[in-house]
């Protein structure tokens, strides 16, 4: 509105400006000198004159017309116009209004005023009438017909469904319920990673129910100005109860929906009053029947107790990464949008993807279409697949990185000990491929797939870990004595000492110390990863702890050398078959290991 006001003002003035000049406009046209001017008056050549202080506008009998200028006060001017009966017109001052003169002196003042007005107007209407709808609620809303995702299009969460079912039964049927004197939950607050599909989840519920959704993060309450987040919330509500049954879904709630009392504000901070809203218009429920809301968050600990007491959200679902069944699941519903070849695996790609949530999963499908495009692959084969996830992973192959032949040759070695002592020790995750292409930080990279989720993992599995992870040094040893040993091992013996630490001072693997804790985790159980804190105890066991992790890391070295003198001939030929095709697969791993060289030069 105020653009508009200023336009139009700007407008206006240029107009009259305009329209003020026109009569002028003739004249202005053609201008000649002054000594032209007397030249033409002594020759009876002009008719009339308008005279306007130094300007003179000229009319010639030949009706053309021109202006001059005057150079200084000529007295004899009119006497000579006079003379040659020329006709002689003075030009009288223009008038200027009174309103129009206080206007042009006050415009100024007046716009900058009326902006501020207006703009002062706009922050404190806030509600959703005010000048720009300040207040006024951002969700996204989805009409029925225009939500085509149901619960066949999220995989990896099927409890979550289950729990999610009675509320899509309600929202079709809520006779059912109210006859029987039941109520449905208020409010669903869904708890889980990011990219596990809570925001999808929701969005199913609405497919499934056939009812509209509202869509918002926490984060578009907030404002700088107070009391604008409150005015969003009763904006959504009062819309949502037109449209019920719908489902209003926040995303990460945790942004307005923190503990109170912490803020700078006090009880005046606009997150916090936005959040007293929130609870507000929950307990209206009466009043909003058919409105169920949800709330998505990562951070559940730190909510404030009264969003989570019964009445506002009533349930929790909890949505954790997917298992690798359900992983496999997300996979072929991801899958379903692009062409894929005959070979491709779907649990190969899960158990090789551990931890990935369903966008992680997405991303990894979308990538694998990226790389079948730049070959020009007719279909998504398992190679782009495997490429993908290697690149998501652990970063692009840098192919264009310069190295030598003995370089190369030395991560060959490096890279073939770990897959030969993985293969041959006890309970230990299978090979599944071997590359010595360059990626991120690494020279090259031994892929181990489990077969399943290790939810928890003994003692003779971890050894197995260790083992394997000091097999590409000691194959750098064998075949280049100790003097010559590189530093490409220094992530390896880092994972295989915490390993062996977590083992003696966590899980009680020791027999001297006993099943007695000696640190504590910070961050949570990762194994080879975790930051601990260590507990105050005696040089006594201090020295003791220290024998213990040297035990483990000890015999774990020497099975692994043992392993790796007794198979010589594997590890030069595994060499051999890196420094020519730089990455071999499961199939080829398991011929070299069972000494079937000529099958694999074929």
């Amino acid at each position: 509105m105020v653009k508009k006001i200023i336009f139009w003002s700007i407008f206006a003035m240029i107009f009259m400006s305009i329209l003020q000049n026109f009569h002028s406009n003739n004249f202005n046209r053609y201008k000649m000198d002054y000594s032209y001017f007397l030249s033409e008056v002594n020759k009876k050549k002009i008719r009339s004159v308008i005279i306007d202080g130094q300007e003179i506008y000229v009319m010639r009998k030949d009706n053309s017309q021109y202006c001059t200028y005057l150079p200084m006060h000529d007295s004899m001017l009119l006497n000579n116009l006079l003379t040659k009966n020329v006709k002689i017109e003075g030009k009288y001052p223009a008038e200027v209004g009174f309103l129009w003169s206080v206007f042009i002196s006050w415009f100024p003042i007046i716009m900058l005023a009326l902006t501020w007005i207006l703009s002062l107007r706009q922050i404190q209407m806030g509600g959703g009438k005010g000048a720009m709808s300040f207040g006024k609620s951002k969700a996204r809303i989805y009409k029925k017909d225009e939500i085509k995702t149901t619960f066949s299009d999220v995989a990896g969460c099927d409890e979550a469904k289950e729990d999610l079912q009675e509320i899509v039964h309600y929202l079709k049927n809520p006779k059912k319920f109210q006859k029987l004197g039941g109520n449905v939950p208020k409010g669903l607050l869904m708890i889980g990673s990011p990219g596990t599909g809570k925001t999808l989840l929701a969005k199913a519920i609405a497919g499934e129910a056939n009812v509209p959704f509202f869509i918002i993060s926490g984060s578009d309450f907030v404002e700088m100005f107070v009391g604008v987040g409150a005015s969003r919330v009763r904006d959504l509500f009062e819309n949502a109860r037109k449209l019920s049954p719908c489902i209003i879904f926040i995303d990460e709630i945790d942004a307005v929906g923190r503990k109170r009392g912490t803020g700078l504000g006090g009880g005046h901070d606009e997150r916090e009053q936005t959040l007293n809203q929130i609870l507000v218009e929950m307990d209206g429920f009466d009043k909003n029947k058919g409105v169920i809301l949800i709330a998505a968050t990562n951070r559940p600990d730190v909510l404030d107790s009264a969003l989570l007491r019964p009445g506002r959200f009533d349930r929790q679902i909890f949505i954790p990464l997917p298992d690798i069944k359900g992983r496999e699941q997300i996979l072929k519903v991801h899958t379903k949008k692009i062409i894929i070849s005959e070979n491709f695996d779907p649990m190969i790609i899960a158990r090789g993807t551990p931890g990935f949530s369903g966008a992680d999963l997405f991303n990894l499908v979308n990538e694998s279409a990226l790389f079948a495009v730049r070959k020009n692959h007719s279909s998504v084969t398992m190679d782009d697949f495997e490429q993908a996830k290697d690149k998501i992973m652990m970063g692009a192959a840098r192919k264009s990185m310069i190295i030598s032949d003995k370089q190369k040759e030395c991560t060959a070695y490096h890279e073939a000990g770990h897959a030969i002592v993985g293969k041959f020790v006890p309970e230990h995750d299978p090979v599944h491929k071997v590359t010595i292409i360059p990626r991120g930080n690494s020279l090259g990279l031994t892929f181990f797939l489990p077969e399943i989720d290790h939810l928890s993992i003994n003692k003779k599995k971890i050894e197995s870990q260790i083992s394997a992870l000091y097999g590409g040094r000691i194959a750098e040893e064998i075949i280049y004595g100790k003097d010559y040993i590189s530093t490409g091992a220094s992530n390896d013996i880092k994972v295989a000492t915490n390993l062996a630490k977590n083992m003696v001072m966590k899980w009680g693997f020791s027999k001297k110390l006993g099943p007695l804790l000696y640190s504590e985790e910070e961050d949570g159980i990762n194994l080879g990863q975790s930051t601990s804190k260590i507990y105050n105890f005696s040089n006594y066991t201090k020295e003791i702890i220290d024998q213990e992790i040297k035990k483990i890391i000890d015999f774990n070295y020497n099975r692994a050398k043992k392993i790796l003198e007794n198979n010589l001939d594997i590890l030069h030929s595994m060499k051999d078959a890196l420094m020519k095709y730089e990455t071999i697969n499961y199939h080829q791993i398991n011929s070299l290991i069972n000494r079937k060289f000529e099958r694999l030069k074929k």
